[in-house]
């Protein structure tokens, strides 16, 4: 699949451009920007690439791609995804997959009708932790779960000036629009669409102008209740999973290694990608001792993978519920109400 890189950030220069290159039946045909620096920097990485600066430019020549990757900033995700999918381009978008749950769905429709696919880029669905837990579960090995505890915390006292941390809401620079898309996302994986949602949302460092500190506690329709952290204001880091059953519990601290590893400049693959060190497996307990478990493989290279096959590795039914939650937990922390979600 001939593919067109919208954006050449973080995103698209870790996350993106790194897979794309390396997965069998894809090509990272063209990177856009603008930004002479990251046009020096494709040039270099994949000389075989051509970059272009703007969206237009690949556009204007749609019949040459299969496969657009949006990884602008935030507020222009939806309408670069929906100029892509006019032009008849399959279209992967990176998260946020849209500013609401009602623009996600125009997304589909038009996706449906053009007979393209549009896919969110949930990849934290590859965590190496997040999949030992789906594993966990989905064998039964903790029983009933009644409670999924999530987080995504860090340290980040001073902040940043940039449109991830601005105060307008276009920019869509809350960190539930940030770290808590990926939360929810996963609670909404394993356990479904909730029934109701309650937040605190906060902006807490006395020059931050977005949202920095939330708390979100999903009830799912199963029972399972789904705490969820984001900070950008914790000194002290809690565990990045506690799921609590009727059988066992499973708590692990630390974060997936693929994250630093795309940051450093890594190229993915090999026998060790993704491997976490044995002290920061997770552990099991219950009515046996506990016990450390092996942390599966981190493995964002499946999503790509996926795409190369044809499928569609994320819902957009996911991600419209996650949005869904999104707006409601802006809701709740505005009226200190749980909100319940329509049917």
């Amino acid at each position: 699949m001939r593919t067109a890189l919208i954006g050449y950030g973080l995103g698209g220069s870790a996350f993106h451009a790194p897979f794309i290159a390396t997965t069998p039946g894809l090509t990272l045909s063209a990177v856009v920007t603008a930004n002479e620096e990251r046009q020096a920097e494709v040039a270099s990485k994949y000389p075989g690439t051509e970059v272009v600066p703007s969206l237009d430019d690949v556009l204007r020549r749609a019949d040459e791609f299969d496969l657009a990757v949006v990884t602008t900033p935030n507020r222009h995700h939806a309408s670069h995804a929906r100029s892509a999918l006019e032009h008849g381009l399959n279209t992967v978008v990176d998260k946020p997959f849209a500013d609401s749950a009602a623009t996600a769905r125009a997304l589909a429709a038009l996706a449906a009708e053009r007979g393209v696919r549009v896919i969110p880029f949930h990849n934290r669905r590859w965590d190496g932790d997040f999949r030992t837990v789906r594993a966990l579960v989905d064998a039964g090995t903790l029983g009933d779960v009644h409670r999924f505890e999530s987080r995504f915390e860090r340290w980040r006292p001073e902040p940043k000036d940039s449109w991830k941390e601005s105060g307008d809401p276009a920019d869509q620079g809350s960190i539930v629009f940030d770290l808590g898309t990926h939360l929810i996302d996963q609670a909404v994986a394993l356990f479904g669409r909730p029934t109701t949602v309650y937040a605190e949302v906060r902006t807490l460092r006395p020059d931050a102008k977005a949202h920095d500190d939330a708390f979100l506690a999903l009830t799912h329709a199963n029972g399972t209740v789904s705490h969820l952290w984001a900070s950008a204001l914790a000194a002290d880091l809690g565990p990045r999973f506690r799921v609590l059953g009727d059988k066992a519990a499973y708590v692990k601290h630390g974060m997936d290694p693929q994250e630093e590893l795309l940051k450093a400049g890594a190229i993915p693959g090999g026998t060790d990608w993704g491997a976490d060190a044995e002290e920061s497996w997770g552990t099991l307990s219950g009515t046996s001792p506990r016990t450390p478990v092996e942390t599966e493989r981190g493995a964002y290279q499946d999503f790509y993978a996926a795409i190369a096959a044809g499928r569609s590795p994320v819902p957009v039914a996911d991600a419209i519920a996650g949005l869904e939650v999104v707006a409601a937990a802006f809701e709740s922390a505005r009226t200190h109400r749980t909100i319940s979600l329509a049917n």
